[in-house]
């Protein structure tokens, strides 16, 4: 009698969990949408339960379909561990890496060097996803999350792939309007365009002055009648001249170097945004994984000694 699950079963199931339809997971594989649908029926009958949930034109996965595709991306992760232990793969990285950055970020900055990575490796497929609010790191579904700040989670790898901090900033227009603030608390009275992303509070800045252990941080509840959840957004706001924003130096450095924008209180450090490849430790013996994160930190570092 043969096993419920076979070994094929379970990169076919990856895929077309990440896919999102039949005819997408087709595409993928490279075969015809009523094969992947036989797979599937296949797979259904042999395990007794039904794994998606299926409509004209999207699927999701059921719970058992949930726990199917968290133990398959496992086992698949502990193969291509146990390969780069044998040497197996490790000169040519090769295979599926799933890449999530966030929106603006992950456009203008994580696109273009995935284009240039893939020329480098043309056997690695890369699948980027952008996010407004990143997913959180205890979840499977990516192999390499590209992150601002340092993770909370202390079981993921996490390395510094660029040094970056917030900074506030504005239009010499507004300011000449408005005035310049000399001290956190004159924020309160000005336009502060709001960004709601990820868990951070909003509406809350933070402030930091003095070095070491004589540092001080005043934390300002700020207003204004602009908020958006897209960085880029919030920075097209700050340029037309509607108020003050507080965002990353690696989305609005070339508007500081042309003038178009101008840093306010620059003597205040505001909470660390240093760029960071986030990965599970399974992941760090897998050669795409490494290729990547290697490339990423080589690219950052190179475009920082350019400027």
């Amino acid at each position: 009698m043969g096993s419920a699950i076979q070994p094929a079963d379970l990169g076919f199931f990856s895929v077309l969990a990440s896919a999102g339809s039949l005819s997408a997971a087709a595409r993928e594989l490279g075969i015809t949408t009523p094969a992947v649908s036989k797979h599937l029926a296949l797979m259904e009958s042999r395990v007794g339960v039904a794994l998606v949930n299926r409509t004209t034109r999207r699927m999701s996965l059921t719970p058992e379909g949930e726990v199917y595709l968290e133990h398959a991306r496992r086992i698949l992760g502990e193969i291509d561990g146990m390969e780069e232990l044998l040497g197996i793969s490790r000169s040519t990285p090769t295979g599926l890496l799933r890449v999530n950055a966030t929106l603006g970020f992950g456009r203008s900055h994580v696109a273009p060097l995935i284009s240039r990575f893939v020329r480098k490796h043309p056997k690695v497929e890369v699948q980027l996803q952008l996010s407004v609010n990143p997913p959180p790191l205890t979840e499977d579904a990516f192999d390499v999350c590209i992150r601002f700040g340092a993770p909370p989670d202390s079981r993921m790898i996490a390395r510094q792939i660029a040094p970056n901090r917030r900074l506030l900033c504005a239009s010499p227009a507004y300011l000449a309007r408005h005035g310049m603030p000399k001290v956190p608390n004159d924020l309160m009275r000005h336009n502060c365009i709001g960004i709601r992303q990820g868990e951070e509070a909003y509406g809350v800045w933070r402030l930091s002055s003095g070095r070491g252990k004589s540092v001080t941080t005043e934390a300002v509840k700020t207003r204004g009648n602009l908020t958006t959840n897209d960085g880029e957004i919030a920075v097209n706001w700050a340029l037309d001249g509607h108020g003050i924003l507080m965002r990353a130096e690696w989305d609005i450095e070339r508007y500081l170097r042309n003038g178009r924008l101008v840093q306010v209180l620059p003597q205040y450090f505001t909470p660390d945004a240093s760029i960071h490849a986030v990965y599970p430790p399974r992941h760090q013996l897998a050669a795409r994984v490494r290729a990547f994160v290697d490339f990423v930190s080589l690219s950052f570092t190179q475009q920082a000694a350019s400027k």
